[in-house]
């Protein structure tokens, strides 16, 4: 009982086939998502197991709250807050919240894209641990997030020149700032 039938050649049924990537990504976030802010989203993407939306810039912080508080998903961690550099992009920074749920053992990660000089809206009133990410994303990119209780550098000197993580700060850094030319 419970066991799935053979054919009578002995063997059973070969599988039907299905997406690789989607098979190993539970869905619930994602369709929560979906469901809630479908115009919002421009994109999903799957890899590695894993599932990326990106979405609008200005529903960030909604989509942040809805997806803490939703009894469905409950992404209740900002694990990580990571920005990339396209310099010839429009949108020049994308920055990535990887967000996880430990009741329910699910993750999402958010994207957004971010021009020049725009000003992202903080999520540290959702996650507190927002408040560092976004200090080390301000620090190393430049980016600013408004709202922010402190947005002040975290890792480098108040009087550091430039943000060391984007493509055209110079790879041994300015040189009145090495110690070699002091």
């Amino acid at each position: 009982m419970g066991q799935p039938s053979v054919a009578a050649s002995g063997a059973a049924a070969p599988p039907k086939p299905e997406d690789p990537q989607r098979k190993a990504i539970p869905s619930v976030p994602l369709d929560a998502l979906k469901e809630k802010f479908p115009e919002a989203i421009e994109e999903i993407a799957f890899f590695a197991g894993e599932v990326t939306a990106r979405i609008k810039l200005a529903r960030l912080v909604e989509i942040a709250c809805f997806l803490k508080d939703n009894s469905r998903t409950k992404m209740d961690l900002l694990s990580d807050l990571s920005a990339v550099d396209y310099p010839k992009e429009p949108s020049r920074f994308e920055i990535n919240y990887h967000v996880y749920s430990i009741p329910h053992r699910h993750r999402l990660r958010l994207k957004i894209r971010v021009a020049e000089g725009e000003s992202v809206q903080t999520v540290s009133g959702v996650w507190a641990t927002a408040n560092w990410h976004e200090r080390e994303a301000y620090d190393l990119f430049g980016i600013t997030f408004a709202g922010h209780p402190d947005l002040t550098r975290i890792l480098l000197p108040d009087d550091w020149k430039g943000h060391p993580l984007r493509k055209e700060y110079p790879l041994e850094g300015f040189p009145e700032q090495h110690p070699r030319y002091r």
